[in-house]
């Protein structure tokens, strides 16, 4: 079953939310997903315990550096899909999962020092596609961006990944006040009540616009596997 790794060693760059995110429209679509939550922070593990948390999302919280790949891979006998949201750093327990991936999203916000962290897991990357002897998939999406209008900022780092060969997602995660609220409240985008969250449908559909863009990106994989 396909493993889907978020990292980035900058915190604080959106990494935690976009796993959630894609967790959860994933499972609103019927898909059995298991959420390794490798994150020192245990924010999905927090949210796990509020109310509203499909019942076909599974977490997986106890993990170390040693255990991660046992825990992929007993996760993948059970889930369609494994999402695993890694700590700020890069660790051995990120090179290990990095290794297992089927594809990595790198979160970066618009800003220089998200984009040097970004640069930093795309290095272990490469490093585990020289020791695995594979193509491992991954690609940028930005995060908390505008609404309305780019930051020269963001349009500068987007340029900068552009012009390195650095694919991005073409859906951004905008900033929503739902997305905040999933971690207050728990439960999903859907389960939130409308008159109590501002462009609630907007939030929604920029969710599940992501999440199409991630089948996509596994469906290209696995077929650039097969061939090869």
């Amino acid at each position: 079953m396909p493993v889907i790794a978020f990292a980035n060693p900058k915190g604080g760059a959106g990494k935690t939310t976009t796993a959630l995110l894609l967790a959860t429209e994933l499972a609103a679509k019927g898909a059995a997903v298991a959420i390794i939550d490798a994150d020192p922070e245990k924010w999905i593990s927090q949210w796990s315990r509020l109310p509203g948390k499909p019942d076909n999302v599974t977490i997986i919280g106890d993990v170390t550096e040693d255990t991660v790949v046992d825990a992929i891979e007993d996760a993948e006998r059970t889930a369609q899909f494994v999402i695993v949201d890694l700590e700020g750093t890069a660790s051995l327990m990120v090179s290990n999962a990095i290794g297992m991936a089927d594809l990595v999203v790198i979160p970066i916000q618009g800003s220089s020092m998200d984009a040097k962290g970004g640069a930093k897991t795309i290095r272990l990357i490469r490093n585990q596609e020289k020791m695995s002897r594979r193509k491992i998939a991954h690609a940028v999406v930005l995060t908390r961006t505008g609404a309305a209008v780019t930051s020269r900022a963001l349009r500068n780092v987007a340029e900068q990944l552009k012009a390195g060969g650095i694919e991005i997602f073409a859906t951004p995660i905008v900033e929503r006040a739902a997305y905040r609220d999933l971690f207050d409240y728990g439960g999903t985008l859907s389960g939130l009540a409308g008159s109590q969250v501002s462009n609630l449908d907007k939030a929604i559909q920029n969710a599940r616009e992501f999440a199409g863009e991630v089948i996509v990106k596994l469906k290209a994989a696995d077929g650039t596997r097969a061939a090869a």
